[in-house]
């Protein structure tokens, strides 16, 4: 929206980013932000082609753009994650024998970096903003619903309707997974089903700026605790000890006196 802080994280070769500038009729605060120095010469020449005046364009690794800008500086952030493309085969066949297993992975954890740091640097507490869109050109579901769950595990955010009328659920359960019954708002496409490349968006919206502590946090924190139960009984039984032993000699000491 217009006067907006809005960052594209992987914004090359500039489609979103001008569609966006747009919508904030120039608006606002634009960060353009894009990994590869090779891309940036597209993605600013389609930004003066379209005259868009309010943008940024920056090179950072998106995981470490919250230390540049700030984190909490922003209304809304578009992540259109780097993935394997396996939504474009059809006009790719080339991603079928490019990818690896072990080249999936390393991309789905480059997925989650990306988006916890996009949710970093949204302001839950902005009075129009406070969202993420999430998105691939994959239909895996290690890269879309997944690392959702996953984000939705590691911060305060919610997954909201993305308000598009087409496109099939995205799913909650799949083989051996279970995900966030909440994910199902999220929309999945197929080129054989909507005559588009295969897409996965999710919209989520930044509940709090707190960050939950992580399962190892609780747990080492639920041990102290114990700890503390545990060191405090045994001085509890010391005490009663050493007041059982006082109390044997007081009156061992009387009955001699006695005598």
């Amino acid at each position: 929206q217009p006067h907006e802080t809005v960052v594209d994280l992987a914004a090359a070769p500039g489609g979103k980013t001008t569609h966006i500038g747009a919508l904030m009729n120039n608006t606002g605060l634009l960060y353009a932000n894009e990994l590869k120095k090779e891309r940036l010469s597209s993605l600013s020449a389609n930004i003066q082609r379209m005259g868009v005046r309010n943008a940024i364009v920056c090179n950072y690794d998106g995981r470490d753009l919250p230390k540049a800008i700030g984190v909490q500086q922003c209304d809304r952030v578009l992540l259109d994650a780097p993935c394997s493309g396996t939504g474009v085969i059809w006009k790719d066949p080339g991603v079928k024998t490019s990818r690896s297993q072990e080249d999936i992975w390393k991309t789905v954890k480059i997925q989650k970096e990306l988006l916890l740091s996009a949710i970093d640097m949204v302001d839950a507490e902005s009075k129009t903003g406070g969202y993420i869109v999430y998105s691939t050109c994959s239909i895996l579901v290690e890269e879309n619903e997944l690392v959702v769950d996953y984000a939705l595990r590691k911060r305060n955010v919610k997954v909201v309707s993305t308000g598009l009328t087409f496109g099939q659920d995205a799913f909650i359960r799949f083989r051996q997974h279970r995900m966030h019954q909440s994910i199902a708002k999220a929309k999945r496409y197929y080129p054989h089903v909507h005559n588009i490349d295969g897409f996965f968006v999710c919209k989520l919206k930044k509940t709090s700026n707190k960050i939950p502590e992580t399962e190892e946090v609780q747990e080492a924190k639920a041990k102290k605790l114990e700890q503390k139960k545990v060191e405090k009984q045994q001085q509890k039984e010391r005490a009663e000890r050493r007041n059982q032993a006082n109390g044997k000699g007081g009156s061992g000491s009387s009955g001699r006196g006695g005598g």
